[in-house]
């Protein structure tokens, strides 16, 4: 094989490389809840809870995201859920702050884009377990870290539990961070109404 040949084929190995390591990161098989600028309604299935979130955003798509999310089913020794529901909605361009009610975790999310403020609409699906109440809760840093970046959270450990979150708009750069709030949940009834 002579030294020509070889060079050229290393050459178009290498723009191959440099062209899929450039591809944005949401090209690589991800499976997302939403089209650009479209609104999703994503639960998990009965007995499960939300475990992790993932996002990608793009400023040429309307400053919005593409969202993917895992659920993972509760331990048992919270039984089933003895009730769920849609919690309060935030206002599009506004901040919000929102844990489920009565005692509730987070089980899904409802999501509606506004053209108008380039943002969205949030409301979490919320089921409760009997009468087991919250406890050791903490909210997350902010995700992402940065506005505009890829943004991922995963609750720490199994047993932990997406009891709402906290979340703040950029009207500057049309994007949210996000602070969840993380739980563990007692394996007894308690006499708490909403904690």
């Amino acid at each position: 094989m002579n030294s020509a040949l070889v060079l050229r084929t290393l050459a178009q190995l290498l723009l191959v490389a440099t062209i899929i390591h450039t591809q944005p990161h949401y090209f690589h098989g991800e499976e997302w809840v939403n089209a650009w600028r479209q609104g999703f309604n994503f639960q998990c299935p009965h007995g499960e809870a939300l475990v992790a979130i993932k996002s990608y955003f793009s400023e040429e798509e309307g400053s919005d995201r593409l969202w993917s999310f895992e659920c993972q089913p509760t331990p048992t020794t919270l039984g089933e859920p003895s009730a769920c529901w849609w919690d309060d909605l935030n206002l599009a361009g506004m901040e919000w702050t929102s844990t489920c009610s009565d005692n509730g975790i987070v089980a899904g999310v409802q999501s509606q884009y506004f053209p108008s403020t380039l943002d969205r609409e949030w409301r979490f699906y919320c089921c409760r377990y009997s009468k087991r109440c919250p406890y050791s809760c903490w909210k997350t840093s902010d995700v992402p870290e940065y506005y505009k970046e890829e943004a991922e959270m995963v609750v720490p450990a199994y047993g932990y539990f997406i009891r709402g979150a906290q979340t703040t708009f950029s009207g500057v750069l049309r994007d949210r961070q996000w602070k969840y709030i993380l739980c563990r949940m007692t394996e007894h009834d308690c006499e708490f109404q909403n904690f």
